[in-house]
């Protein structure tokens, strides 16, 4: 096992809907916003942490494997593949998520035989330069306040107590994205191919809190123009 390149994939991410991941408050403050988004600490602009991103590409592509039942819905580890009712198909998806995920140290034999080290490095995704500038042009609102409420099935109206105030990033915000992908060795180049699904199947999903309720659908742009061709033309399904 050689390292033989690292392939960077760089470009931008464009929120088609507003976007909410959650700054984890520990209070609440009443008339105030119920859940906030998560803000760098030194700006206070929104940021889309990498963990977010990777979390979610990870968790699709293992519901999309039809790993998740054979796991009770734990992330995928070295050991599951020792399932005996795993299929030839999905023993080599459950591979591939974790060479590029990588896997709990508690199966280390089995992780430095089979899968080495984790290939892929998430980057956070800070607020981009152009938008940046629009908004302080524009006098744009870099956060937003959505009112949700619960209703009544029978009678149609909002149930009392149940209002509730969730901050967005906007619609048309840009963030900087960056990704690198260690290739340890030229089997890993299908890798990358594979990886590209889940980006392809995030676009498709949507990041971060109440997908459910048309929060987080977002579009990726790369700076590299063949990923772009390459990415529109996936067909995961």
């Amino acid at each position: 096992m050689q390292l033989i390149d690292i392939k960077e994939i760089k470009g931008k991410i464009v929120l088609k809907s507003g976007l909410h991941i959650g700054a984890g408050d520990t209070e609440m403050h009443i008339g105030g916003i119920d859940n906030t988004v998560v803000r760098h600490p030194h700006t206070q602009e929104p940021y889309i942490p990498g963990s977010s991103i990777k979390g979610k590409v990870r968790s699709l592509l293992e519901m999309k494997s039809g790993l998740m039942p054979k796991t009770g819905g734990a992330p995928l580890q070295a050991k599951h593949l020792d399932l005996e009712d795993l299929e030839d198909e999905q023993r080599t998806e459950c591979l591939k998520i974790l060479k590029i995920f990588g896997s709990s140290g508690a199966d280390a034999e089995k992780i430095a035989e089979f899968v080495g080290p984790t290939r892929v490095s998430f980057a956070d995704c800070f607020l981009n330069e152009e938008s940046r500038e629009r908004v302080r042009e524009e006098r744009l609102p870099l956060f937003e306040i959505k009112s949700e409420t619960a209703i009544d099935r029978i009678s149609g109206t909002a149930k009392y107590g149940s209002l509730r105030f969730v901050e967005r990033v906007p619609a048309g915000t840009e963030f900087d994205f960056a990704v690198c992908l260690k290739m340890l060795g030229e089997e890993d180049e299908e890798l990358f191919e594979y990886f590209l699904l889940g980006l392809k199947l995030l676009k498709m999903d949507a990041l971060g809190g109440s997908g459910s309720r048309g929060y987080g659908k977002i579009e990726f742009v790369f700076d590299d123009e063949d990923i772009n061709k390459k990415f529109e033309n996936i067909e995961p399904f």
